[in-house]
């Protein structure tokens, strides 16, 4: 077998050690109340084991854009709580996450036991990487630990930095997404289809160019989809289009074709004059858009074609829905298609990544996020990986193994 490029905690002794575990608490909160632990809830099971082998678990995490400032509401204390909770067990809260105060919380532990440190970002060292800064965290621990895929992408005193100064392995969710996308762009069952969807292509231009080199089958959904058919001389009426990318996407069209690497656009469309539930929506062929209406989402033949790509590929990475999903009737690409992969993955014969915020919630929209190989909540790490990006969290990490 293979040697991974990344220590896992299954390469450390911890019993009576302090390890440090960086993760994504960045969680909605309301009045003081954590709303959603879902980010939590991805985490325990980190958290979990290494207290149940005896170590001192110190929790890192940062909340809000605090700017190396106090600010009350953003304190990391009402986590710590929601934490507890998902647990099972009391977990104590440091005021500061470096200097005595974070010290002696530390000192207090047992064997065991869970605590989590104050908003990493009340300090200014955290954002700019400082070594000061990552000396003082890494003065607290033994072991550092980094279970924030989503925070990777960031070269942060406690992503990058601490990594360096520590032994250093991934948490058990960090290590399901290494693993989950590697399956998906490195090592891939192939043909391997991405389809990238969603509201801007100038977000996503990087991602589609590097994608357009790696795939066999490249499908462009949502707004962006309709820059790619305005470059191909398509009238998109009235809807989202960045003209101004039109060039761009030429070349990326070109890039795909010179590689043999298939593009798929939407060959029928939904339209309609206003964009709100209930709105008066009708199937257009591309050349039929009306001058004053939007595409808001793929007709019917579209969703067949892609069942039918589908249906032939081995691999799929998603990010991005196909459509204006959040608003029925224009769901409905977005959820067949999501459908047709969730049932393909289960079925055996697709492995199903996808991650970013929008997808999710597409996904889950469609009551299939659990039905997908592996779903990602990370956003921005997620598109950096997409752009093919050395990821500054993960590279200090499989700079751990020799």
């Amino acid at each position: 077998m293979a040697t991974k490029p990344f220590k896992t905690i299954d390469d450390f002794d911890v019993k009576g050690k302090r390890v440090l575990v960086r993760v994504d608490f960045n969680v909605p909160m309301k009045d003081g109340q954590v709303t959603d632990p879902t980010r939590i809830e991805r985490t325990a099971p980190t958290i979990l084991e290494l207290a149940r082998k005896g170590a001192k678990v110190i929790v890192l995490a940062h909340f809000g854009r605090p700017k190396g400032k106090v600010v009350p509401e953003m304190s990391l204390r009402p986590v710590a709580a929601a934490l507890g909770l998902v647990v099972g067990r009391p977990v104590p809260f440091a005021e500061d996450c470096v200097g005595p105060k974070a010290a002696n919380a530390i000192a207090r532990l047992k064997d065991g036991d869970v605590a989590v440190l104050e908003n990493l970002r009340f300090h200014a060292g955290e954002e700019t990487n400082d070594a000061a800064f990552a000396g003082q965290l890494a003065e607290l621990g033994h072991i550092y630990v980094n279970d924030a895929f989503s925070c990777a992408h960031r070269a942060h005193a406690s992503t990058e930095a601490i990594a360096r100064l520590l032994p250093a392995a991934a948490g058990r969710l960090m290590q399901a997404e290494l693993d989950a996308l590697g399956r998906a762009l490195e090592a891939p069952k192939r043909p391997l289809a991405a389809l990238v969807g969603g509201a801007k292509v100038s977000t996503k231009m990087e991602a589609l160019g590097h994608l357009a080199l790696k795939v066999d089958v490249l499908i462009i959904g949502g707004g962006m989809a309709n820059t790619f058919l305005f470059a191909q001389g398509v009238d998109v009426g009235k809807s989202l289009c960045e003209r101004d990318m039109a060039d761009q996407a030429r070349a990326i069209l070109a890039r795909a074709t010179e590689r043999g690497c298939q593009i798929w656009l939407p060959s029928d469309t939904v339209v309609a004059r206003e964009f709100k539930p209930g709105a008066e929506a009708r199937t257009v062929a591309l050349d039929a858009v009306p001058q004053d209406a939007m595409i808001l989402d793929v007709g019917p033949k579209s969703v067949a074609e892609l069942v039918q790509i589908l249906g032939q590929c081995r691999t799929l990475v998603w990010n991005g829905p196909l459509g204006a999903f959040e608003i029925p009737p224009f769901d409905a690409g977005t959820s067949g298609v999501a459908r047709e992969a969730a049932k393909l993955t289960k079925a055996g014969t697709l492995v199903s990544v996808a991650g970013g915020g929008d997808t999710v919630a597409a996904l889950a929209h469609a009551g299939v996020v659990g039905d997908f190989s592996y779903v990602s909540t990370a956003g921005g790490a997620f598109l950096e990986w997409l752009e093919g990006k050395d990821l500054p969290g993960v590279a200090a990490l499989k700079a751990q193994v020799p």
